[in-house]
């Protein structure tokens, strides 16, 4: 009698592949932060290595994007598009308009006031930033004066002795902000100051 069974004939059992390498490799486009690719040594037929980027850079929140967008730029959160100042000499009349309020170590009892206020009488018709800018530094100066004097009524209860010292260190903190501000094409306003001259 012929056997009718088949013999079950060996299958080839393909080789077990070894996982694929990957390598990490480091990119860096201009202008941004460096980028890590990771490139599998796995090819698909026909296709070249399949790289897959993986950002460094920390995710933005929505806000933080809608922030950069309104502003032109990052970092100028204060500051809206077009509030700076272009013209030089604007620029540099503001910033002197701002420092003549340290005459008042010369002429104590009106020399911060005056000097501002005939520099600001003289240049506020030439550009409107060192009128605005003469009105700040003004408004400063005739606050701070009040201030000072404040000040001294209190020092008979000893208690005007370090508003005294704080007066004047905030004089002369904020007159040099506000030149610093005012030199580089800044609106500055300053704190503490009551506006007298709107």
């Amino acid at each position: 009698m012929e056997n009718n069974e088949q013999i079950p004939q060996p299958v080839e059992k393909p080789e077990a592949q070894a996982p694929a390498e990957e390598k990490v490799i480091e990119v860096k486009p201009e202008g941004q932060a460096p980028v890590a690719e990771k490139v599998s040594a796995e090819k698909p037929e026909g296709q070249a290595p399949v790289a897959e980027k993986v950002s460094t850079e920390k995710p933005q929140s929505e806000a933080s994007v809608k922030q950069e967008v309104c502003n032109g730029k990052a970092g100028t959160a204060n500051e809206s598009p077009g509030s700076k100042e272009a013209n030089k000499d604007a620029r540099m009349w503001a910033m002197i308009c701002h420092l003549a309020g340290l005459a008042g170590i010369i002429l104590p009892a009106s020399g911060n006031i005056v000097a501002p206020l005939i520099i600001w009488q003289i240049k506020k018709e030439d550009n409107p930033f060192i009128d605005e800018q003469g009105k700040e530094a003004v408004n400063f100066q005739i606050s701070m004066s009040i201030y000072l004097i404040a000040s001294i009524i209190l020092s008979f209860i000893c208690i005007g002795i370090p508003l005294i010292i704080a007066t004047i260190i905030v004089f002369f903190v904020f007159t040099l902000i506000a030149a610093v501000k005012a030199n580089n094409g800044y609106h500055y306003r300053y704190p503490l100051t009551i506006r007298f001259i709107k």
